[in-house]
């Protein structure tokens, strides 16, 4: 049985989902991934979407957060400032799923511009609800392909809180959720240090050496002394990956 890196992030991120808890969910390989966990091992996982879709079923992969699929298969459809100001900021919603353009050592993450704001070599599409996502769910769940362009020492803008400049940060500025406690990618999976906040690789994906993880990160990376190996795809989560794919 064989797989591809990026069904191996996906499968890896969609196990770190739990039954029964609410998620806060992207478009793209957050949403690919909690479709998949709702599908497996975890049926009652509710996925809300910022369009305002709470318990969202959808059949096939929505192409945005306006797709009719996720109002159609919803338990109930509200508007956008209910979803914000009722449900995501007073910590009402488990996991929040981001991607990232790029990602720093803290898990600061940028979607807004590569280079400087005034005058940037790429403008990204930007923020949406991501800023309230990282500030504000219990817990942030990041998924990003590897690789020194996304991985950096430092994000050129922060359009989205990790831990800033390292443990105390988050608390100082009075957010409520715990930020990212988890950066799965194509390689591995990263978790803030206990006591620094600072990324470090706790699991390497199968067939994957630490030098590669090295030479993919724009800092010097540090592992976990425990480092495992992830356990690779079943059957059946490949299985289900490529239907709804």
């Amino acid at each position: 049985m064989s797989w591809t890196a990026d069904e191996m992030m996906t499968i890896a991120a969609a196990r770190r989902l739990r039954d029964g808890q609410s998620c806060f969910v992207g478009i793209g390989l957050p949403s690919t991934a909690a479709n998949l966990a709702r599908r497996t091992h975890a049926p009652e996982l509710t996925l809300i979407y910022e369009s305002g879709t709470i318990g969202a079923k959808p059949g096939h992969l929505p192409l945005s957060i306006g797709d009719g699929i996720l109002a159609e298969t919803a338990d109930t459809v509200v508007s956008v400032p209910e979803v914000f100001n009722y449900w995501l900021q007073p910590g009402r919603i488990d996991v929040g799923f981001l991607g990232a353009a790029q990602i720093d050592r803290y898990a600061n993450i940028n979607t807004t511009v590569i280079g400087d704001y005034d005058d940037p070599k790429v403008r990204l599409p930007g923020a949406g609800g991501a800023p309230e996502i990282a500030a504000s769910c219990g817990e942030v769940i990041v998924i990003v392909r590897q690789s020194r362009r996304a991985f950096v020492d430092r994000v050129d803008f922060i359009t989205s809180f990790g831990f800033g400049s390292g443990a105390g940060e988050r608390e100082r500025l009075g957010l409520r959720g715990r930020g990212p406690r988890t950066v799965i990618t194509d390689l591995g999976i990263l978790e803030p240090d206990p006591a620094t906040e600072e990324l470090r690789l706790t699991h390497l994906h199968p067939g994957v050496d630490l030098d590669t993880v090295r030479d993919a990160t724009g800092w010097p990376i540090v592992s976990a002394p425990n480092l495992e190996t992830t356990h690779p795809p079943t059957e059946e989560e490949l299985s289900v990956l490529r239907a709804l794919t």
